[in-house]
């Protein structure tokens, strides 16, 4: 009895403890839901893993919905009791899918095939800047490329805040571009991420690109990708040019301008399969007349002419995911400059008269393959090859330079993800080949060069508020040695619209001394190499660190859109080497002994003042000092600050196409240091500084249908003229002739006017 009162109370006791444990638990088990994620795609449209915005997603008979954001994700609620999903989208089939667990799913939606034809027009920005990626990246397309008189890929940039675009010498006409304030050199320029410009073709490469060429160009500031190589120190412009696929079947551009410069542009595009498309796109140009407006009995502008032909192939399999390009090129360019007087056929190698001509042929071959898996659109992989022969003979009064470059390029990436696409890598090998063949009057500098490389690139996205890409490379180079180059980039959304970018990376690259700076030949200077025993030219690899911060705001002003963007960056060179032109009887080339260090900072401001009606603002300040031999300098023939603003309007388009466009740029270009020229003769002197000065481009576009158009503009309408741009040009061949100390304009206002004729 006694025994069963006492079971009988430890069964109380434990149904006791049974009831307040579930009640103690009961809020945990009540509200134990969790959330479950996924990632809606287009499985006609997997480009760049980008996924389907504005998707809807419930559960069946319930009323959990979420909706997918920019990059195709959702997070909705789950409990264990829900086990079918339902997603659907405008315009495409309504899916329903069973659920099995929490891990993340991606799941590939597919239009349907019955619904009536919907086209949604909208305007694309001219200049679209990236609010996804990690990299502080913009695109610039064609839109914004047609807004000034751009014939080649150099002169592309006038309309663009962040890249610099001044002239190289007083002879050429070349625009040299910047970026962060470091010269094109330093930064990574490719075409359809295949490096392009670069070694011999530094100086004039961009020029050898029309502007009609271009499809779009995404430049990226900092550190770039270890992907694309090792070279990339302050950022990478990369020129995607157009396809035959989608590109005019006929299209033909004409221009002419004041300085006596004509240019005809043609494409021709044909279907010739199901599969194949092809492509011939030709360019030329042609400058014959001479002009001398400041009176110094120098040509103002070289006598030029191009020829530029390329033969485009493009594959497209889309149901099996394969896509390449194949591409031949031919370039041959010439230019003569100098005196006014100057006859090559009885001057050339005299003291006769002053002159130079550059006579330059390259030809070009590539190809590029691509396989996107068509069940896994995450994963895919590309093969890059490509071959380049550039051949300059050029001299410069007595001064002879020829080169002769030979380089081979090819890339193998592979990517895919790390359990779901919030988890991306790329990895892949690359190897390259250059060889060099160079005569600096009777002395020859030959090297080869070859490297081989492996890199992986790790991408983390919480599809959230943050993201990052990190990536390492490693390099084995028969001159530069074995090295790592290290690139990490972090994107943090702290707000609405507020995106916060971070950036570092290392660099290394070989210089080229003579081809980087081929205007120093055009003078009187002695050339000095400091020979410490490396391998290039007896001088060491250049090493540097790029570092960066940015910050970017979108805002509604009066019911109008806009963005504000703040970037600092900092590039600190390990190793440079500096080229001193401070004695103007010598330039010297030699290793960096101390500090060299550009600072960088930028606030842009876009609007929409109304419709239609935009304004792109910029101001830039530089601090770029390096310790030469003599003492800490300012970099020379950089302006420490500089102010942008552009307006462009533009009509609403008719029924048969037809509009007008305007644009208007203005430049501010603050003081600039000039090389010490104390040493001269008084009449050969400079002042220590340059007086700022202010530049405006103009253009009015008529388009008469989607088939015709005309274009009229002008260039430096505020008719600036650099005073005495060459020293010594009353005595060419006297110890104090120089022709690179240039930073205005020479030959002052110009204007131009073309046409664009295309059938689709």
């Amino acid at each position: 009895m006694i025994n069963s009162l006492v079971i009988n109370l430890k069964s109380i006791q434990m149904k006791k403890y049974i009831i307040n444990s579930v009640l103690l638990f009961m809020p945990f088990l009540l509200f134990s839901q969790t959330t479950f994620k996924g990632m809606i795609m287009d499985k006609n449209n997997p480009k760049d893993n980008l996924g389907v915005e504005g998707a809807t997603v419930h559960w069946l008979n319930t009323n959990v919905s979420a909706i997918t954001n920019a990059k195709g994700w959702f997070t909705i609620d789950y409990t264990s009791s829900y086990k079918k999903l339902v997603v659907s989208y405008i315009g495409y089939k309504t899916d329903t899918i069973t659920i099995n667990s929490i891990k993340p799913i991606h799941h590939f939606i597919t239009p349907e095939t019955d619904l009536a034809e919907i086209t949604v027009k909208s305007k694309r920005k001219s200049i679209q800047r990236s609010f996804l990626s990690t990299v502080n990246a913009f695109t610039v397309n064609q839109e914004e490329l047609l807004k000034a008189a751009c014939c080649n890929l150099a002169e592309s940039f006038e309309t663009n805040p962040s890249i610099d675009v001044s002239f190289s010498d007083a002879l050429t006409g070349t625009r040299q571009i910047e970026m962060l304030g470091l010269q094109s050199p330093y930064l990574l320029i490719t075409q359809e991420n295949i490096p392009s410009v670069r070694g011999a073709s530094q100086v004039f490469g961009m020029t050898f690109t029309p502007g009609t060429w271009v499809e779009s160009i995404q430049i990226s500031k900092g550190a770039g990708s270890v992907v694309n190589g090792f070279e990339s120190i302050s950022g990478q412009i990369n020129a995607e040019l157009v396809k035959p696929l989608t590109d005019n079947k006929l299209f033909v551009n004409a221009f002419a301008s004041q300085m006596g410069r004509l240019e005809l542009n043609t494409h021709f595009n044909k279907k010739v399969s199901d599969k194949w498309q092809i492509g011939l796109y030709v360019h030329g140009n042609y400058r014959g007349q001479k002009f001398d407006r400041n009176n110094d009995d120098f040509l103002d502008n070289p006598l030029a002419n191009q020829i530029n032909v390329m033969n485009r192939w493009q594959f497209t399999d889309a149901e099996k995911g394969w896509v390449s390009f194949i591409n031949v090129r031919f370039m041959n360019d010439e230019k003569q400059t100098g005196e006014i007087d100057f006859n090559p056929d009885v001057d050339k190698g005299t003291t006769n008269n002053w002159g130079s001509e550059i006579d330059t042929k390259r030809f070009d071959a590539s190809a590029k393959l691509g396989y996107v898996f068509p069940e896994l659109p995450y994963q895919s992989f590309g093969f890059q090859m490509a071959y380049s022969n550039h051949q300059q003979d050029s001299y410069f009064g007595l001064n002879v330079y020829d080169i002769q470059h030979e380089s081979v390029y090819s890339n193998l990436i592979f990517n895919s993800i790390i359990g779901d696409t919030r988890n991306k890598f790329k990895t892949g090998l690359s190897f390259t080949y250059d060889k060099y063949d160079e005569l600096v009057n009777t002395t020859n500098f030959n090297r080869n060069e070859n490297s081989l490389g492996a890199f992986f690139e790790y991408a983390f996205d919480n599809l959230d508020n943050f993201s990052l890409t990190a990536g390492l490379r490693v390099d084995t180079h028969n001159l530069l040695g074995t090295f790592i180059t290290p690139r990490l980039h972090i994107r943090y959304v702290p707000w609405e619209k507020g995106v916060f970018r971070a950036s570092a990376g290392r660099g290394k690259r070989s210089a080229n001394i003579f081809a980087e700076n081929q205007q120093l030949f055009a003078s009187s200077r002695q050339i000095s190499i400091n020979d410490v025993g490396g391998n290039i030219y007896g001088l060491n690899p250049e090493i540097a660190w790029n570092y960066g911060v940015s910050y970017s705001q979108k805002f509604n002003l009066f019911e109008n859109k806009g963005d504000v963007t703040f970037d600092f960056y900092q590039t600190n060179f390990q190793n440079q080497v500096v080229v001193d032109w401070e004695n103007p009887q010598e330039v010297s080339f030699y290793d960096l002994d101390g500090k060299s260090i550009a600072n960088s900072f930028q606030v842009e401001v876009n609007y929409n003042l109304t419709k239609n009606f935009n304004l792109r603002t910029a101001y830039k300040y530089f601090d770029i000092t390096t310790d030469y031999n003599s003492e800490n300098l300012q970099k020379p023939i950089q302006p420490r600050d500089r102010f942008f603003a552009n307006l462009s309007y533009e009509t609403e388009v008719d029924e048969n196409g037809s509009q007008w466009r305007f644009d208007v740029t203005f430049n501010n270009i603050g003081e600039q240091r000039l090389p010490n020229t104390s040493s001269n003769p008084v009449q050969y002197q400079l002042p220590e500084f340059s007086n700022p000065f202010q530049l405006l481009n103009s253009q009015v576009t008529k388009v008469f249908s989607d088939k015709f158009e005309v274009y009229v503009g002008g260039e430096n309408l505020t008719n600036v003229q650099q005073k005495n741009p060459i020293l010594g040009s009353d005595n060419p061949f006297g110890s104090n002739f120089d022709t690179t100390i240039v930073y205005a304009p020479i030959f002052g206002r110009s204007v131009y006017a073309g046409l664009r004729f295309k059938i689709k």
